[in-house]
């Protein structure tokens, strides 16, 4: 039978192979999992049969607990049932796991395993997870690479069915679950008729059924319960027989052999590594290494960590052995030694084999691991006192538990290793993606690609790591020795270390805009240097003037990609080119033939109109140009760990940078000193043309654009350029009004011009020219003096004249949540509590070392604090609780300190008590008394002066929050009657996760879980909160009426109980044809056509409820056309649109004269 060779990465290989086994699936999403699910469904909504011929039913619920629950509740009943899950969401499966286990039932979980939060998030991968599962009774069994995760899921599911013990099959997240690799499908004929047909017919005959009914879960004492849970002590002694069974049928279907512990290296070895995950392979090549000096070394892949077989172990253990090291992927603070370290001792103590046993940990937070780290190891190991409890990877020079590394060249015959270096966005990782399947899919060779991003949510640097060789690729860690290296950004070659990993005679592509000439003016001596002494073949290639050229904007990954297969000939270079303009072509038909036939133009544009640069003798010699650099009074954590990121060095950081941080604390304001100068186009503003609204200002997603007040003084001492025209307003009268820009944050999105109310605009697009002087504009602009509210700051003028305390953020361009985010911090952010949720705001909001919550020049800004996805709410309850009884405390004192001295202070102080605008005011005047006074009373309230103005408290979070996954909490903080305000970025879709549906997501609307279209309607969460009668609740949408925003935030801020504010919120996800310049306009759209009603419900008004939205003026349908998640669904399943689309109009309709209905009650 011919090979089934197919590119894919882990997810989608778990997905694959546990499909045919699965007859309902219960999920919720979660990064790096939630592919899973997503492949899951579509290939249900398409068709697609598992082996009992049916569809699989596959159901989203409202978070992790509901979702084991339900396959709890679907295996009961005699159904197979299996979820993908990861990190956290793994952990609100955990109770209910322990259930399923001690009841028998054949679940299947599939985890893509990742790290869970501790003293920080991170998405990527390590065993933290897993490891927690440990105990409650799941078999667990590891995949360690793409081609095992698909060879080794059908083995859970097969002996789940017949050991009738649940299985937990995990393989790492990212590393596995996001590689892509060419692998070998096994025959799905031949696995799927390995099912015990006997033990399936058993579970589903015990399954429960009124017509043979039984009663499960009872209450036990403990007269019995301990003998019931030993006596499952046979089924997990059998369990390993029937996992080694099933793993041998599946070495008999593939070719490749596999054991519940799978032994390489030298048959004789004495010492040994132990480990399992995607470090085999890496351990694998050190191995080979090792060998081929002479050494007697291997490695023992854990496969079935749960139940740990003794018998397994020690057979498969050379009897030679005497040192093992252990490697776990996981940190267990306070133990004696990591989860596999200590299995392994207690395997080897009892039984008569004297051995030495060292433990180490590696590779948390997919930290990559490589060759030369495992070298380390085995030198360790070998060495006369072996360190134990060590670490490899990092440099730990505060407990010093490290192990030094030495060079190592990891260079295969045949192999050829690139890495590309691309700014996010730019298209790069999708030209890698497309790359390796155009290889894989078109020739015999094999390739496989990883991709390295940084913690930005937007725009941050992208590294895809490329490997093609004639045999299958096992190396699992990154390219760090490249035959060809690529830069798709000009700007890189002066921030980053590009060309250090470039071997001696490789190549180098620069896509830039630079000539000869220049290209010695622009590339540092230090890379000169590098690229005569390795004669490097050099490139350079001007991708964006083509794009351009082309009509294709600023998409240069087709130019690119063209390149790359021209100057690396991995294949034949016309061959390489006829495959990309077939892919491209069934890409792009969609749009036409205008746009396939600028992408063809675009690949032989690649392909030809390179140039290869004679590198000048000269460049061995070159010498850095020392300028004297301005001295710069900037923080230590900038320079110690903000700048050592963002060069892409923070593995280089050793554990002492870190002193004072261990508890994932960090400054604010850290986004000022990043100066990324990524847009290509940027604002320019027209001091003529300009009305002075600052509508500009309200609307941008990243605080560039800001507006300021200046005196004649200011004005006067202004620098050279800094345009100002008269203020308009009587309150400002006699100042002058500039609107400042800064090009180096901007990622030129085009809100600002969109907006503009301007006859003629008053501010435009031209492409960005970034220099001192405009570094030195902004800074000027910053330094002007704060002429305090001479407009009201509920205004949408007087609001931007204050200082946004967000700022910069690495939001996509146009995110319609960030300038929620930012209003609120202008009108409250020096005295806010800020409880965000898990999600897409915190992905912007809190990336290290990119912090944009900033604070005024009193040094006052947002509490800002995150726990999990789904506690958001109950986080601000014990927030708003604590400072509640703080302040309590302090009014204690100054009552007492009143009634000593007759203080007015104090007694105004005490009168403004519940007052957030006069609190602040009466705490500095009473401050200033007490540090004068000698009291013992006035030195107890000073100790906590912090604690004496009025905050307000704001919880910030997605509709996957709050409508769906943290409800629950919300509802009951809401009902607590507290004076806690809830702000919902309602995107309608899970945005942070790849786009899935949540109960906020509308009728008709295409998202994943739901590909044919959302079948129910929308959740309306503003009418739940006003039948509690107490709650203050509005709906909003920036762009279609700022005024009412603003209105409803400050009724929201003034009414003394609980308040509710949902804004609708376009996303990126959401497909807008008219792009993301135009949000604001979006929010119009969605309010004319009555898709969103903009109200405020007030409980304390003599008629609660103002509907603030006119009459539909545009047509509902003609709304849905203008977004992808919509329109898409006429192509794909348009006998549903109609359908949809038709109940969705009504409904609105319908739903507008309810609410005006109510307005007249």
């Amino acid at each position: 039978m011919a090979k089934n060779f197919v590119t894919m990465d882990g997810n989608e290989a778990a997905a694959h192979m546990a499909y045919p086994f699965t007859e309902i699936a219960a999920i919720y999403p979660i990064t790096p999992s939630s592919p899973m699910a997503g492949l899951t469904d579509a290939w249900s909504a398409k068709g697609r049969k598992n082996v009992f011929g049916q569809t699989v039913t596959l159901t989203e619920m409202q978070s992790e607990a509901g979702a084991i629950t339900a396959v709890h509740g679907a295996l009961q009943t005699g159904s197979l049932a299996t979820t993908y899950t990861s990190s956290q969401g793994l952990m609100l499966m955990v109770p209910v796991l322990y259930r399923i286990a001690g009841e028998r039932l054949p679940a299947v979980l599939h985890v893509a395993s990742r790290t869970v939060g501790t003293h920080a998030m991170s998405i990527f991968g390590d065993h933290s997870d897993v490891m927690a599962c440990r105990q409650t009774g799941f078999a667990m069994l590891s995949s360690g690479s793409v081609q095992e995760v698909a060879d080794l899921a059908p083995v859970a599911h097969l002996s789940a069915i017949e050991g009738r013990i649940p299985f937990m099959h995990f393989f790492d997240g990212f590393r596995t679950s996001h590689e892509i690799n060419k692998i070998e499908l096994p025959d799905m004929d031949a696995v799927g008729s390995l099912i015990d047909q006997d033990a399936l017919k058993e579970f589903r005959d015990g399954s429960l059924n009124p017509e043979h009914p039984t009663l499960r879960n009872t209450v036990q004492n403990g007269d019995v319960y301990f003998q019931v849970r030993e006596a499952h002590n046979t089924f997990y002694n059998a369990l390993p027989d029937i996992v080694e069974k099933y793993l041998g049928e599946i070495s008999k279907i593939t070719g490749r052999e596999y054991h519940v512990f799978n032994y390489y290296g030298d048959p004789d070895a004495t010492d040994v590594i132990i480990a399992m995950g995607s470090a085999s392979g890496v351990i694998r090549d050190a191995v080979d290494a090792l060998r081929a000096e002479g050494r007697k070394v291997g490695f023992l892949q854990v496969h079935l960590y749960r139940p740990f077989s003794a018998e397994y172990f020690l057979k498969a253990l050379p009897e030679t052995v005497k040192r093992i090291a252990v490697l776990d992927r996981c940190k267990a603070m306070g133990s004696a030694g990591e989860p596999l370290f200590e299995d392994v001792c207690s395997v080897l103590m009892s039984s008569d084999r004297n051995i030495k046993v060292i433990g180490g940990r590696y590779g948390l937070s997919s930290k990559d691991t490589d060759p030369a780290q495992i070298l380390a190891v085995f030198e360790n190991l070998a060495s006369a006192t072996p360190k134990t409890n060590f670490t490899i990877g990092i440099n730990d020079d505060v407990t010093h538990l490290s192990l030094p590394v030495k060079p190592f060249s990891d260079a295969k015959a045949g192999v050829i290793r690139c890495k590309f270096w691309g700014l996010g966005g730019d298209g790069t990782v999708g030209a890698n993606h497309n790359t390796v399947r155009i290889i894989n899919d078109n020739t015999d060779k094999f390739a496989q690609a990883y991709f390295e991003y940084d913690a930005k949510k937007s725009f941050g640097v992208t590294k895809s790591h490329l490997r093609f060789s004639d045999e299958p690729i096992t190396s699992s860690y990154y390219v760090k020795s490249a035959d060809f290296v690529a830069c798709h950004n000009q700007s890189y070659i002066t921030q980053y270390d590009i060309v250090d990993e470039i071997v001696e005679g490789g190549t180098f592509l620069l896509n830039c805009s630079w000539t000869d000439e220049e290209l010695t003016a622009h590339i540092p001596a230090k890379v000169r240097r590098q690229i005569a002494e390795k004669n490097i073949n050099f490139y350079v290639i001007d991708a964006n003037k083509i794009a351009q050229e082309l009509g294709l904007g600023s998409h240069t990954n087709t130019v690119l990609q063209a390149s790359f297969f021209a100057l690396m000939e991995v294949i034949p270079t016309e061959e390489a080119l006829e495959m990309i303009k077939v892919a491209t072509k069934k890409t792009y038909f969609a749009k036409g033939d205008d746009v396939v036939a600028r992408n063809v133009a675009a690949i032989d544009a690649g392909a030809t109109k390179l140039v290869k640069v004679e590198v000048p003798a000269s460049w061995k010699d070159a010498e850095e140009v020392c300028e004297a650099a301005a001295a710069l009074d900037v923080p230590s954590v900038v320079t110690g760990i903000l700048e050592p990121i963002n060069k892409q060095k923070g593995d280089d950081l050793p554990v002492s940078a870190f002193k004072g941080y261990e508890d994932g604390r960090i400054d604010l304001g850290l986004t000022a000193y990043e100066k990324r100068g990524i847009a290509l186009q940027v604002p320019v503003w027209d001091a003529q043309k300009c009305i002075q609204c600052n509508k500009c200002a309200l609307v941008c997603p990243h605080a560039v654009i800001r507006p300021y007040l200046l005196n004649d003084e200011e004005k006067a001492n202004a620098p050279e350029g800094f345009i100002t025209a008269p203020a308009n307003g009587p309150a400002a009268k006699g100042l002058h009004f500039t609107m400042q820009i800064s090009a180096y944050d901007c990622t030129g999105c085009g809100s600002c011009v969109a907006c503009c109310p301007a006859k003629e605009k008053a501010i435009t697009m031209e492409p960005v020219e970034l220099n001192e002087e405009k570094n030195t504009l902004w800074n000027y602009g910053l330094s002007v003096s704060d002429k305090g509210d001479l407009f009201s700051p509920y205004t949408i003028k007087g609001s931007q004249f204050r200082q946004p305390l967000i700022e910069f953020s690495a939001a996509c361009a146009g995110c319609g949540e960030t300038p929620y985010a930012k209003l609120l911090t202008q009108l409250f952010g020096d005295r806010v509590y800020w409880a965000n949720a898990t999600g897409c705001s915190q992905a912007w909001g809190s990336p290290m070392p990119g912090i944009p919550y900033t604070t005024n020049k009193r040094g006052f800004g947002p509490a800002w604090t995150n726990s999990l996805f789904e506690n958001n709410a109950e986080l601000a309850l014990g927030m708003f609780l604590s400072v509640k009884q703080q302040r309590q405390a302090q009014k204690t004192l100054v009552e007492a300190y009143a009634a000593e001295t007759g203080s007015e202070t104090a007694k105004n102080w005490l009168d403004s008590f519940d007052d957030f605008d006069q609190s602040r005011v009466t705490t500095d005047a009473l401050v200033a008394e007490l540090e004068k006074m000698d009291s013992a009373t006035a030195a107890k309230i000073l100790e906590r002066k912090d604690q004496l103005s009025k905050k307000c408290f704001w919880m910030f979070g997605g509709d996957g929050w709050a409508y769906d996954i943290g409800f629950g909490g919300l509802d009951h903080v809401v009902a607590s009657g507290e004076d806690i305000n809830v702000f919902v970025v309602d995107t309608e879709i899970y945005s942070n996760t790849g786009g899935q549906s949540s109960k906020a997501t509308p009728l008709g609307a295409v998202a994943q879980f739901a590909s044919a279209g959302k079948r129910s309607r929308k959740k309306d969460l503003g009418a739940i909160f006003q039948t509690y009668g107490n709650v203050y609740v509005a709906q909003v949408a920036m762009g279609a009426d700022p005024n009412q925003l603003i209105k409803a935030v400050k009724e929201a801020e003034e009414h003394k109980g609980p308040s509710v504010i949902i804004a609708y919120t376009p996303c990126a996800a959401h497909g807008i044809k008219a792009g993301m310049a135009n949000v604001q306009q979006e929010m119009k759209r969605a309010v004319d056509a009555g898709y969103w009603i903009l109200y405020r419900y007030n409980p304390n008004a003599e008629k609660p409820l103002t509907v603030d939205s006119k009459e539909p003026s545009l047509d509902y349908e003609e709304f849905l056309e203008g977004e992808t998640r919509y329109a898409a669904l006429k192509r794909t399943f348009p006998e549903h649109a109609e359908t949809l689309f038709k109940a969705a109009k009504e409904d609105s309709g319908v739903r507008y004269q309810k609410y005006k209905t109510m307005e007249e009650m």
